[in-house]
């Protein structure tokens, strides 16, 4: 069994509903799992993640596929330690 985790953009509950529907169409899904807060959706079963990712976009969503870019940057922001990463500021005059 193989688990693909994507990036997709959700606006409330009714995503993913749109999710759960556009995926059932799909031969080989045993197992959608939805995070609204992290935007975060880990299938699993034995679809390839190409016709998952494909389904997605076709149903109208914007999806990608989840990368560790993705995990440091929720850390980061989440942690509430973003102030170390704000730019340096200077004075020219």
């Amino acid at each position: 069994m193989e688990t693909v985790e994507l990036k997709v953009e959700m606006a409330g509950i009714n995503c993913e509903r749109r999710i759960r529907k556009c995926l059932s169409k799909i031969k080989g899904i045993e197992r959608v799992e939805v995070e609204l807060s992290t935007q975060k959706v880990t299938v699993m079963g034995y679809a390839h993640r190409n016709k998952i990712l494909k389904a997605l976009r076709r149903g109208g969503l914007k999806a990608d596929f989840w990368c560790t870019q993705n995990e440091i940057l929720l850390n980061t922001y989440a942690g509430g330690s973003y102030g170390s990463m704000r730019p340096n500021t200077f004075t020219f005059f």
